[in-house]
């Protein structure tokens, strides 16, 4: 079906060459599924129920937020869903996992305390649900990376575009600067970065984004360098087309090839980057779900919590692999060598 929606022959070869790549189509449908679990996280694990009817009304708590006052409840701001009195005729249907990933099961007298079946993958040290903290941690991972990449591409491209399209002293003072830049110690100086402001994951997309779009304008810059005189450029510009028209129809185009096969590569690089962050305690802001907070404890608990450090570190090696394998299937699709 996706096939006959592409018209580009050349395209249609590519897909059809990533096709033969097994691994990696199966890489894609696995991490697909996990985007899309972890978009609908509040429906599968959390302490709300997903939908609820209660003395004659319909409500969706896991979506919506509702006042105390709404059940009744006076004397407290935040509603305990587990403690509301059901009678005949109400109902409620719950997330197969009843934690969300700030709540502390009160229960268990030690944190952290290891699986069992209230608690899957077991709880950190503030008894939190393991399980429910990994599921958030993965939207906010691949929230970050793929924010963090767009923005080193559009910069990286633009800059990269220009330096190699116009070449001259834009490149040469452009390319000293990129040089300079290269040779800063971008992790600690991200440190002190995100040491001074408050932590958020905004901030910290936009501080990584300061550095991470240089590697991508050398290879714009190297492209547009070597297709700038190739012949249908050429023939454009005998053609009267204007600068902006050569760029964005004819030169970028064939430009994007070393950028889309890195682009899985790169989107590893921030998640592994984001989890290093969590882990030294320089990354999101607490209490946010985080795989390389839960990787920190373990270091702190590894004697007594072994689940703390195998989960997540299967979490982190599982979502790093599956894009490695995308990564070598875009590889092999855009090789023209590859039969």
């Amino acid at each position: 079906m996706i096939e006959r929606l592409i018209t580009n022959e050349l395209t249609l070869k590519r897909y059809r060459r990533f096709k033969k790549r097994k691994l990696s189509v199966v890489s894609v449908y696995l991490l697909f599924l996990g985007i899309l679990v972890t978009l609908i996280a509040p429906t599968l694990s959390n302490s709300r129920p997903i939908v609820m009817k209660y003395h004659g009304h319909v409500y969706f708590p896991a979506i919506f937020n509702y006042h105390p006052t709404v059940f009744g409840i006076t004397d407290t701001l935040d509603t305990d869903y587990r403690a509301l009195s059901f009678t005949n005729g109400d109902v409620a249907w719950w997330p197969i996992n009843r934690w969300d990933p700030y709540e502390s099961n009160k229960v268990i007298e030690n944190y952290p305390g290891p699986p069992t079946k209230e608690n899957w993958m077991g709880t950190d040290d503030r008894g939190r649900d393991v399980f429910t903290r990994l599921l958030y941690g993965f939207k906010y991972s691949i929230v970050y990376a793929v924010l963090v990449w767009v923005i080193d591409f559009g910069i990286g491209t633009i800059l990269g575009s220009l330096m190699g399209f116009y070449g001259g002293k834009l490149d040469f003072f452009g390319q000293r600067i990129v040089e300079i830049m290269s040779t800063v110690p971008q992790f600690f100086l991200l440190i002190i970065l995100i040491s001074i402001f408050t932590p958020s994951l905004l901030m910290l997309v936009l501080i990584s984004s300061l550095f991470s779009w240089i590697s991508i304008s050398y290879y714009v810059r190297a492209e547009f360098l070597k297709n700038r005189k190739r012949e249908f450029v050429e023939a454009a510009r005998a053609m009267g087309a204007s600068s902006f028209k050569i760029v964005f129809k004819h030169i970028l185009p064939n430009s994007l090839t070393p950028l889309i096969t890195f682009a899985p590569f790169a989107i590893a690089g921030h998640i592994s980057g984001l989890a290093s962050l969590d882990y030294l305690g320089f990354g999101l802001e607490v209490p946010t779900p985080s795989w390389g907070e839960l990787l920190a404890q373990a270091q702190k608990n590894y004697t007594i919590a072994w689940w703390l450090a195998v989960y997540p570190s299967l979490a982190l090696f599982s979502t790093l692999t599956l894009l490695n394998l995308i990564g070598e299937g875009i590889r092999d699709a855009m090789d023209p060598n590859m039969v």
